[in-house]
């Protein structure tokens, strides 16, 4: 007879069944919870902080939370975070342009009325302290398949010598065979030139006089009135600006090539303001001449500033018309003529010649303007440089001066294909600019293929790099949750603690006057990796504490009373209880980034001269403008162990 269990036991063998099905179907989970426990307590050591750093999330009120697309640092130690319209359609239409002020210090936060939409604007620090903010969207892109009306650029030309012509928003242009296109802005033509010209005859008498006029022109961006085929064209003609009477109807006309229902481009505008960071506001200065999106704004060593690219008003990129402005005058005169595609990373070099990494944020032809080089303003004449790996991969890569500014070395980090391409590189690369013949050099490898990765001075004469995506914009949940430092000496990266929020595209990161680096932004494409939910922009503030700032608690040399400004042989004294620690002193020119493009940021070496009664320290800044543009920097000092002080500021004039 065979033996059959009683229905208790039965039970029981059902029991412990199920309890060890289900602990093993839920092994994979228990054990990723305990990892994370487990790693969780392991970065909240003391010893692990020592080597490695932390982060830390900033609390932000939900009023304060913004898509923060450009960040800069004030004078004031506040940061500037601009969102415009923050690269949502709908905030455009309605007109919501946000910028926040943060105090890092006091973790407070302010809104800032935001006149024009800043997105996609460029800007740098003028030498009084102030912020200049210049370009942004007029319009934003629609796609090939949501064109509905053909557009396009039309010139707008004005053949009189006695004045201007102002076009309003809604001016009709009829073409030839009776369509008629719209125009989406105002539009001003200046006068037309008027020029004398004076001509002998053959007996040498001067014969009367003879007045040459050459049509003034400017951009405006049309649209068809109607859908249909009848709208589209690609052969040059006039068009008739309709309402127009008389002479004025004679000499104001349209030209335009080709009006199609092709993809439109964002457009530019030529707003231009600065902020002021004790008014805390934004100032109106001159317009540009060319509306600009996507632009770079880089300070030479004048105080002036060079903006250079962008998309313009009818969405092409500026095709190499560049402008300086005058922080005197508050206007804009013509620039010398280079193309470069949009957010091209240039950097002021000993000497006053511009080097151009490459690094740029994407806009134009992939065979046109990408090679590095060095570019002579005066002579506008443009050396290509060599030696660089991964050429075709230079979109949406990091570049920076690496520290100190006086060895004159550069550094490209990783980057990505053009466009949407799949194409990421880990490589870096450096160029010395001292060298009699300079080329790039590669620099180690990082840990892998990465696009949009921020990279941060830090005043210990490192280099901070955190996030970026192995894919475009985070494609397939590629965002790189990691984070090194780079020492230049030893030409090598070493690990730093994990970031815990992605960055890719739209994130920026800028070094602290308390020398903590503070992480913005993030616009990813899809927020899953299967690509098929779209994307959340990051708001979240995290920030960074170094190791330095982890081996020593509160005890950091510190800086004492001391001048805000260098006197006529450009030294300043300061009163220190740690003369005698302080070992090397550092001006750190504040960030002003967007794009992974900040041109500004550089570390400038300093003399350092201890007071014979061991209670100050003089320090001696570079004369040359070249290695130190005019402007107010942080002022850190460190001790032999790389700790800093905070910062103090001080205006280079």
């Amino acid at each position: 007879m065979a033996y059959r269990p009683s229905k208790k036991f039965k039970k029981t063998l059902l029991g412990s069944g199920a309890v060890a099905l289900l602990a093993a179907l839920n092994a994979p989970a228990a054990v990723s919870f305990a990892e994370e426990k487990y790693h969780a307590y392991k970065i909240d050591q003391p010893g692990y902080k020592k080597r490695f750093g932390s982060w830390a999330e900033v609390e932000v009120p939900a009023e304060y939370r913004i898509n923060a697309i450009h960040a800069a640092l004030l004078r004031t130690g506040k940061v500037l975070l601009i969102a415009g319209s923050g690269n949502d359609q709908k905030n455009f239409d309605a007109g919501t342009f946000e910028t926040i002020l943060w105090d890092p210090v006091k973790n407070t936060f302010k809104k800032v009325p935001t006149p024009v939409d800043f997105f996609c604007s460029g800007h740098t620090q003028l030498p009084d302290g102030r912020l200049l903010v210049a370009g942004g969207t007029a319009r934003y892109e629609v796609l090939e398949d949501g064109v509905e009306k053909a557009g396009g650029g039309m010139r707008v030309k004005n053949e009189s010598p006695d004045k201007a012509v102002t076009l309003r928003k809604g001016t009709v242009f009829r073409s030839p065979s009776g369509v008629e296109y719209v125009s989406k802005f105002d539009v001003t033509v200046p006068k037309a030139k008027r020029e004398f010209e004076i001509s002998y005859s053959k007996s040498g008498q001067m014969q009367p006089w003879k007045t040459k006029v050459t049509a003034a022109e400017a951009r405006v961006f049309v649209e068809a009135r109607k859908a249909g085929p009848q709208a589209l064209t690609t052969e040059a003609a006039q068009y008739e600006v309709v309402g127009l009477k008389g002479e004025e109807a004679d000499n104001v006309y349209g030209l335009a090539q080709k009006l199609t229902t092709e993809k439109q481009d964002f457009q530019g505008i030529r707003g231009a303001y600065e902020f002021d960071p004790r008014a805390e506001r934004y100032i109106p200065v001159a317009p540009m001449k060319d509306a600009r999106w996507y632009p770079t704004l880089v300070t030479l060593q004048d105080g002036k500033v060079l903006a250079v690219s962008g998309l313009n008003d009818v969405g092409d990129v500026v095709p190499g018309d560049n402008e300086i402005y005058d922080p005197e005058t508050k206007k804009w005169t013509k620039g010398p003529f280079r193309y470069f595609p949009t957010y091209p990373s240039l950097f002021l070099t000993k000497g006053g010649k511009l080097l151009y990494t490459g690094s740029n944020a994407g806009y134009g032809p992939a065979e046109k303007g990408r090679e590095p080089g060095l570019w002579d303003l005066k002579k506008n004449s443009f050396t290509k440089l060599g030696g660089l790996t991964d050429p075709d991969q230079l979109e949406t890569s990091a570049s920076l001066m690496l520290p100190p500014v006086q060895n004159q070395k550069v550094m490209v980090l990783g980057g990505g294909g053009v466009g949407e391409s799949p194409k990421s590189t880990a490589r870096t690369s450096i160029v010395d600019l001292s060298a009699d013949s300079p080329v790039f050099t590669d620099g180690p490898a990082l840990p892998q293929g990465t696009r949009y990765l921020s990279s941060v001075l830090l005043p210990d004469d490192t280099v901070f790099t955190s996030g970026g995506s192995e894919q475009y914009r985070g494609r397939s949940g590629s965002d790189i949750l990691k984070a090194q430092f780079y020492d230049p000496k030893s030409n090598a990266f070493t690990e730093a603690a994990e970031p815990t929020i992605g960055r890719n595209y739209h994130s920026e990161a800028l070094l602290l006057p308390d020398g903590r680096v503070a992480t913005f932004g993030s616009d990813p494409l899809f927020d899953d990796k299967d690509n098929t939910k779209l994307g959340t922009f990051e708001q979240r503030i995290e920030v960074f504490t170094p190791p330095y700032l982890h081996r020593t608690g509160t005890d950091r040399p510190a800086l004492g009373e001391g001048p805000q400004e260098l006197d006529q042989n450009g030294r300043a004294t300061f009163t220190t209880a740690d003369a005698g620690r302080i070992v090397k002193a550092r001006l750190m020119r504040p960030s002003a980034v967007t794009h992974t493009t900040d041109v500004e940021q550089r570390s400038v070496e300093l003399g350092l001269v201890r007071g014979q009664d061991g209670k100050s320290v003089t320090i001696d800044v570079p004369q040359d403008r070249t290695l130190v543009p005019p402007g107010w920097y942080m002022l850190f000092v460190t001790d032999a162990d790389g700790i800093p002080s905070e910062a103090k500021w001080i205006q280079v004039g």
